[in-house]
This record gives C-alpha cells, structure tokens and sequence, in this order.
C-alpha cells in the first residue's frame, strides 16, 4: 500500500514538474520592437559599417556643397547665397543618410540571404539554431532602417521602405502608424492596417520561433490596436474589429467582420455591397451620396 502511495506521489511530481516545463517552454518572452528581450552585441555590430558608408555619402555631398567657395575673409558676400540654402543642404544631408542606409541594408541583407535563406516554420528561438540567429540578424538590420523611414517628415517612404524589403505591397494600401513585420507579408490592393494595429508573420512563444506568411486580401480593413497573428489569410472585403485579434493560421471569410479575442464572425460586411455611399463635408455640413463599383469576389 505504501509503494502504492509512494508510486503514485512520484507520478504527480512527474506530471506537475512536466506541465511547468511546458509553460516554461510557451512563456511569451518579448514586449520590445526587437521581439526578444535581449539582443546579442553580434547583431548590432552590423550598424557600423552601414553607418559608415552612408555617413561617407553624407561627408561627399558636403564637400561638392562647399569646395567652389573662396575664404570668407576675402569675400564673404559669395557665401550669402550658400548659407541661405543652407537648411535645405541638411535637409539633403538627413536624406541622403537615410537613403545610404537603406541601400547598405539591402545590400548586407542580399548576403546574409545568400548565406542562409530565410522561410517558414518552426524553429528552437535559443542560441546555436541557425534559423533564430539569421532571423534576430535580418530583424535588426530592417529595424533600424524601418525606424529612420518611419521618422521622415515625408509620409509615403515607409511604405517604399517595405517594398525595398521584399514586402508586397502597392501604394494605394495604408499602414501608417501600425507595426508591421517586413518579411513573408503580402497585401492586395487598398488594404487598410488602423492605428497602433500589430501585423506578425513571426512571433517568438518561450523557447520557439514561428514565422509564417500572411495575406490580406483586396479591400481587407484591420481596425485600430488589433493584432494578426502569423499565418493569417483575410478575403476580399474582410474586416477585422478594433482591439481584437486573429489566431495562429486563421482565414477570415471574404466579406465578413470579425471581432473579438480570438475574433469570430460577427456579422456579413454588408457595405461592402452597397454601391452607394455617403460622403460627408464636415465643414460645410453636407451630405453627398455617391456611387462606386462593386467589385466581384
């Protein structure tokens, strides 16, 4: 009776040291833009010569804006036009630093994709797998030039940024002010992503790391604060609710809403087969009804 007992207190402690290992193993283990909590040195070692080079591309254009002038102690008037123009010089500066860096990250990402080409699955997220490693790199080469992209006072180059990363993704599509990943994402045309919304095709759970494709849809909207989970797939017409979220591998219907966490249909996307809309002038107060075509799923 007593082995019994003491047989079964084992099986127990088994049981509870194995569901403690597996929540371990599903601890979400990000909340920063790096979507690790520690970034090796390694990785952000690569920064220097990008900064490097581009700085350099910075430093040539200074020379060919100055080396004409003679000394301005001999004739200053000859610097008037020059220090007039001089605000639109550093303007020319900051983009010609941006656009360095991101051919320079280009670059380093065609031969880091050479070396190892990036795909889909589900990998070990720890140190030594090489699909984690190539992943945080190419995470932390796009990071930087995706953060000076999104600081330019010109509002389309971050959607220029995503396509010179290989993100399909036209200019009639809106993501500004959302967070996107910018690999194995395609959009389709005038998708619309709502402020503060997340956009994964990659997403590190404990100790994994899974990446999978995501496509929207033509006309697909994606409300404010909501989060795609990787492998996603919207239809034509699909909505998806402020604050709420998809699954992992989910397919929203085309011409449906969703809602909710995890988000379930709702209800038909009935505007999207209406062929009259109403217009609203703000200003003026008015109301203009106007028509559009409707187009075939």
């Amino acid at each position: 009776m007593e082995q019994n007992t003491t047989k079964i207190q084992t099986l127990n402690d088994q049981a509870s040291t194995l569901k403690k290992e597996e929540k371990d193993d599903l601890t979400i283990d990000f909340t920063t833009s790096s979507a690790i909590s520690k970034v090796s040195v390694k990785f952000l070692v690569i920064y220097i010569p990008i900064f490097w080079f581009s700085g350099m591309l910075v430093g040539i254009y200074l020379y060919e804006y100055f080396k004409n002038l003679p000394p301005f102690t001999e004739d200053w008037i000859a610097w008037i036009p020059t220090l007039l123009f001089l605000p639109w010089a550093f303007f020319c500066c900051y983009m010609i630093f941006i656009i360095g860096c991101l051919i320079f990250s280009k670059l380093f990402l065609i031969l880091i994709n050479l070396i190892h080409n990036p795909k889909e699955g589900i990998f070990r997220a720890e140190k030594g797998d090489t699909d984690f490693e190539f992943w945080c790199l190419r995470r932390e080469i796009k990071k930087l030039v995706l953060w000076l992209m999104r600081n330019c006072p010109l509002p389309w180059v971050d959607a220029a940024a995503f396509r010179w990363f290989g993100v399909k993704i036209d200019f009639s599509s809106h993501l500004q002010d959302s967070w996107c990943d910018v690999e194995f994402i395609k959009f389709g045309r005038k998708v619309m992503i709502g402020q503060g919304a997340v956009v994964m095709s990659s997403m590190v759970i404990g100790k994994y790391l899974i990446i999978r494709k995501v496509i929207f849809g033509d006309y697909t909207v994606v409300g404010g604060q909501a989060t795609i989970a990787p492998g996603t797939i919207t239809g034509t017409d699909s909505l998806l609710g402020a604050i709420s979220s998809t699954i992992f591998n989910q397919i929203l219907e085309p011409g449906w809403i969703y809602f909710g966490i995890p988000s379930i249909k709702l209800k038909p996307n009935e505007l999207a087969t209406n062929k009259t809309i109403l217009k609203r002038i703000v200003d003026e107060e008015k109301k203009i009804e106007m028509e559009h075509d409707i187009v075939s799923k």
